[in-house]
């Protein structure tokens, strides 16, 4: 430890005593921290006794008593349970992102049985809108995007698959052992299963450098991106800063980083992974073989128009690549090595791009005989199948993985086969992916459950037990209750690696149920005093929606929210003055399409929509496991000024005369029932009439379209309350 702290003494007394002064006393405290501070993320799995306490009349379930134990340690009590109306916004919230509607709220405010509230969070479980939400919060850690990024941020068409993928693995609950090992390993362990092809689109998502000129580099830079993004995801360790040297304060070694890397690199990339039936893939390929017969002679007339253009176009962009990326293009396919190959996969986009632009190059006869042969060729092209972005492994012996001097691919030093860190290996090994996962989901495994409940406590109580839910390392947060976290871990492993089973546990416990306003009481003003933060878990949290929820339940409200789940991305309106951007999309024609969930929103790394941006949505060029919760000037300008809320202001407004006529009152408490899933009281109902009335004084009857203007103006109030962007 104590090299860490060299210091270099200066030739002068005073400032040498200075200096070893502090050098001793770092070390002497780094090795205090050391002390109090085990790794136990590395420690084997092994389920906790619950324990026993005093408060049982209070619990709901076992995680109650880890709560419960903490808080009487020191003294603590919790807080009561939340009113029915709290409770049935905040489930129907934190499982599907919506907000219930009038009839939802009507039946359960009615339901007087006990076990009324068990069987609203079962039915949110079975909801359609539960894997829409929950495939969010996967997006975010995978930082999932449908471009590239770098300049040109060229659109990748069929990355959707995966978000779809992930939407139907939320929602048929599959084990999250299978969900992690399609991930990584789909192509080897599920070859037949276009689902398990899909979900290798994991090694799709890094950014990635189309338009280079380095593919060796652009090679590296997507490996060292999987690494990390594998490690922080499923690991939950910042592996990621052993690339260049040895890990600072975890015992991860840069050999570590390659060894795991080498699981990856025998990875090619593929966009033609066949998502199609057996019976369909036949049909098609007695189709096209029939085409190419029938098209040969035209294609023949066709290609020999573009021999030259196209030899021109093919020198010219070889010529701006790296040495070794020109060679592997300039090598017949039979004699590439297996890193040629490769290079040729990532190279080659480009190369086939350009090309595929060469008939521009034909002067103006030959370019209308080519387009003539074109318009005939195409005529009968069988429609193709679809198709899924993912990676398999290069056939044959994969390139050679070498630890990396500084991380530079240029400095190689001793090769190194694929294995797990050496202070996870558990006694096992593993050279394929398909081992690389079976190690994961190994029932005791250190990491693997503790991470994955840890981000499902984060999402539903607002704080992870360990706080940086992609750092369980020495520089994260320690967990607040680490018994809790494996006994929540070891029941996700017990009951065969569902995540439904512990969205059901965490969400009736007592824990989850309470009031967030502490009581004005002795016991509140102690607990303040001793847990200021709420580490205790002593009330709830207050939680913000995030943008997609925001946007989402302003579609809701206004009866403009399309139900229609997956396929392509849609293209909601952009503002005017953001359709001067390079890369703003054409929205959708039909408004059916631009009103889907935010979570169908075509996902851009250099385009966000502005109200998802406003409030916080990630980069997605990096792995965000928690979303900020910002409070800034342009959120209030996108809900006060933005085209989208006005607009829907308006339509909600309609839909309220549609249904109230002009009944004031009757529109008021619609108005409220919606948005807040409550009746106003007095004070608000005057209010609210207070305001339309001076609306409709300001505006004059005669610019009052059909008389509601007033009436959108406040529903546009009522979407810019905290009690709508907020949740109790």
């Amino acid at each position: 430890m104590i090299r860490r702290y060299r210091i270099r003494l200066l030739c002068f007394w005073p400032c040498r005593i200075v200096a070893l002064c502090l050098l001793v006393a770092l070390a002497a405290s780094s090795r205090a921290d050391d002390a109090t501070q085990p790794n136990w993320p590395l420690i084997p799995l092994k389920r906790p006794a619950i324990p026993e306490v005093c408060r049982t009349a209070w619990m709901r379930n076992p995680l109650d008593a880890f709560v419960v134990a903490a808080l009487e340690k020191e003294g603590l009590q919790p807080n009561p349970q939340a009113d029915k109306l709290t409770l049935l916004r905040r489930v129907t919230f934190d499982l599907t992102g919506l907000l219930p509607t009038p009839g939802e709220c009507e039946d359960f405010l009615a339901d007087t049985s006990s076990d009324a509230y068990e069987r609203l969070v079962d039915r949110l479980l079975r909801s359609p809108r539960f894997g829409e939400r929950w495939a969010q919060h996967w997006l975010d850690v995978v930082r999932y995007a449908e471009t590239d990024g770098f300049k040109l941020d060229r659109l990748r068409p069929s990355a959707w698959r995966y978000r779809d993928y992930v939407i139907r693995a939320c929602n048929d609950d599959l084990p999250y052992d299978r969900f992690l090992s399609q991930q990584l390993a789909g192509d080897e362990l599920e070859p037949n299963n276009p689902d398990a092809l899909i979900a290798t689109g994991f090694y799709r998502l890094p950014p990635e450098e189309t338009n280079g000129s380095n593919y060796r580099m652009v090679r590296q830079d997507i490996l060292d991106d999987v690494t990390d993004v594998f490690s922080t995801s499923f690991l939950g360790l910042t592996l990621g800063c052993a690339r260049c040297h040895d890990h600072k304060f975890d015992p991860l070694t840069q050999k570590d980083y390659f060894r795991l890397q080498a699981f990856f690199t025998p990875l090619i990339q593929r966009d033609d992974l066949p998502v199609a039936s057996a019976s369909e893939q036949a049909v098609y390929r007695r189709r096209f073989a029939k085409w190419e017969q029938d098209t040969k002679e035209l294609r023949g007339r066709r290609d020999a128009l573009l021999v030259e253009p196209r030899r021109a176009i093919r020198d010219e962009v070889i010529a701006t690549f790296d040495a070794d990326t020109q060679k592997a293009l300039n090598t017949v396919e039979r004699k590439r090595t297996p890193l040629q190959r490769q290079l040729v996969a990532l190279a080659g986009k480009q190369v086939d791009r350009r090309l595929s632009r060469a008939h521009r190059r034909l002067d103006k006869d030959r370019r209308a005989l080519y387009d003539a042969l074109e318009k005939k060729i195409e005529a009968d092209m069988p429609t193709p199948l679809p198709t899924a972005m993912g990676a398999v492994n290069l056939p044959g012996e994969p390139p050679s993985t070498y630890r990396l001097a500084t991380g530079n691919y240029n400095r190689p030093r001793e090769r190194v086969e694929p294995g797990f860190p050496e202070c996870l290996e558990m006694g096992s090994r593993g050279k394929s992916r398909a081992e690389l996962a079976r190690w994961l989901c190994l029932p005791d495994h250190p990491l693997t459950g503790r991470v994955i409940v840890n981000r499902l406590w984060q999402h539903h109580l607002g704080v992870g037990i360990v706080a940086s839910p992609n750092d369980f390392g020495a520089m994260g947060d320690k967990p607040t209750h680490p018994e809790l976290l494996d006994f929540l871990a070891s029941e996700l492993v017990r009951g065969g690696w569902k995540l439904k089973p512990i969205h059901r546990l965490i969400v009736t416990s007592a824990t989850y149920r309470q009031a967030s306003s502490p009581n004005r009481n002795a016991s509140a003003e102690k607990a303040r005093s001793v847990d200021p933060k709420n580490n205790l878990l002593w009330h709830a949290r207050v939680k913000r929606r995030e943008g997609e929820a925001i946007r989402d339940a302003i579609l809701q409200v206004s009866g403009q929210l399309h139900p229609r789940m997956g396929g392509r991305s849609s293209c909601p309106q952009l503002p005017t003055a953001m359709m001067e951007n390079v890369y703003a999309w054409n929205a959708d024609e039909q408004s059916c399409e631009r009103n889907r969930r935010s979570i169908y929103i075509l996902s851009k790394r250099n385009l966000v929509y502005p109200l998802l941006a406003a409030f916080d949505q990630p980069d997605r060029v990096n792995s965000c496991p928690v979303r900020p919760a910002t409070i800034t000037a342009p959120q209030a300008l996108a809900m006060l000024n933005g085209e989208f809320a006005l607009t829907q202001a308006h339509f909600w407004a309609d839909r309220l005369i549609a249904e109230q006529g002009h009944d004031t009152d009757a529109s008021i408490r619609s108005a409220y029932r919606r948005v807040f899933n409550r009746e106003p009281d007095a004070h608000e109902m005057e209010a609210a009439e207070r305001f339309l009335t001076h609306q409709r004084q300001l505006i004059g009857s005669s610019s009052d379209r059909n008389g509601n203007r007033a009436l959108v103006d406040l529903c546009h109030a009522l979407l810019n309350s905290a009690e709508f962007l907020d949740v109790d």
